[in-house]
């Protein structure tokens, strides 16, 4: 049985590759795949955590499989919202967006 501390670093690292992701880049689409990273790593804390403290009850698993499917939303409008942007100023970049204030 794997102990919960590696679940917690993998948690970890994901989570930091996901905010360096988010931090450092440009276009719309890898941002929107690094808040998915941020939170996969998110919902590996939970079902850690849930077999650790309550090895019995499902509330981490059932707290995971609602999170996915409302990321699996979130991500289908976000993508929607970033096809939109595309068609209208030419580029996915974060730059571009600022035009269409005006």
């Amino acid at each position: 049985m794997v102990s919960v501390e590696y679940y917690c670093v993998l948690s970890a690292l994901l989570f930091f590759i996901g905010v360096f992701c988010l931090l450092t880049r440009q276009n719309l689409i890898i941002m929107l795949m690094a808040t998915e990273i941020i939170l996969n790593a998110v919902d590996i804390n939970f079902t850690a955590f849930n077999r650790l403290l309550f090895p019995t009850l499902y509330e981490g698993y059932f707290m995971t499989l609602f999170s996915i499917g409302i990321r699996a939303a979130e991500s289908a409008v976000a993508i929607a919202v970033i096809i939109n942007v595309f068609r209208c100023i030419k580029t996915s970049n974060i730059d571009g967006i600022e035009d269409m204030k005006y």
